[in-house]
């Protein structure tokens, strides 16, 4: 039978372990980036956009509301009182 205080000390080093291990897969992450490359940050590639899914969920939502078509314009109440 192990006692608790075995236990503890190695519970704490699996999570010293665990803690440098997520350092070090973090740490890949960080890169720097050369000056010929710079050229390409601001490309339209770059930018961030709506997905399709986001386009098509937006579409499907105003569509559902009924109070506008399915193109995300102008919205009104549904009355005809806009």
């Amino acid at each position: 039978m192990q006692s608790s205080v075995f236990l503890d000390f190695n519970q704490f080093f699996a999570m010293k372990y665990f803690k440098l291990f997520l350092f070090l897969v973090l740490l890949t992450g960080c890169t720097t980036v050369k000056e010929y490359q710079k050229v390409y940050i601001n490309d339209t590639d770059m930018e961030l956009s709506a997905s399709e899914i986001q386009r098509f969920e937006t579409n499907f939502q105003v569509y559902r509301e009924g109070a506008a078509g399915a193109n995300g314009g102008k919205t009104g109440g549904g009355c005809g009182c806009n």
